[in-house]
């Protein structure tokens, strides 16, 4: 009599940290880093606006763009990723908008909170499942993600920022982040 081996496509991994890691805190003080990428306009655009808002709160802001992740390119890319990881505090990784998009901002996100930083992957809904989706796969299933609408990049500038503005103080409560010195000055 043969033996058949039913597989579980529901598995998880043994090893999957489920918690969303630390909580960024107050922003006073703190450097911030966005990632960002070449392809998506409106993502350049919000994470502007809400690098301002940060500042604005005592924060330092650096941005960092990611490029081609193959040959010696990746390389490269992936030494001045792990530098730029290296001088932050705080990660803010996006934007999953895409398929191959998606993976590289989990990816580049489950690296940033694998070092310890309070990270968030900033998705658009289209996209939120698949990205915790690749999340789990990578062993975060607890990954935070701030999802913001789709389509999104397809819009005008002045459509999206104020999507950006809306997401502001949400994208905070994503992160476990305050504004304490604003919120003191109010």
């Amino acid at each position: 009599m043969a033996t058949g081996f039913v597989l579980d496509p529901t598995a998880r991994r043994a090893d999957d940290i489920t918690s969303p890691g630390p909580d960024a805190g107050s922003l006073i003080g703190k450097r911030v880093g966005f990632r960002v990428d070449r392809m998506w306009r409106a993502w350049d655009w919000i994470s502007e606006l809400w690098a301002e808002k940060f500042r604005e709160a005592g924060a330092e802001v650096s941005f960092w763009r990611s490029a081609g992740r193959s040959g010696d390119e990746g390389e490269r890319c992936e030494r001045e990723y792990k530098a730029f990881l290296e001088s932050i505090d705080v990660a803010v990784v996006g934007l999953a908008n895409c398929g191959s998009c998606t993976g590289w901002t989990v990816r580049d996100a489950i690296t940033a909170a694998n070092t310890g930083l309070p990270t968030t992957a900033i998705a658009t809904a289209n996209f939120e499942t698949f990205a915790h989706e690749i999340a789990a796969r990578g062993g975060r299933s607890g990954l935070r993600v701030h999802v913001l609408p789709y389509p999104l990049n397809e819009q005008l500038k002045e459509d999206v920022l104020p999507i950006g503005e809306a997401h502001f103080l949400p994208v905070l409560q994503t992160m476990g982040a305050s504004l304490t010195a604003r919120e003191q000055a109010a």
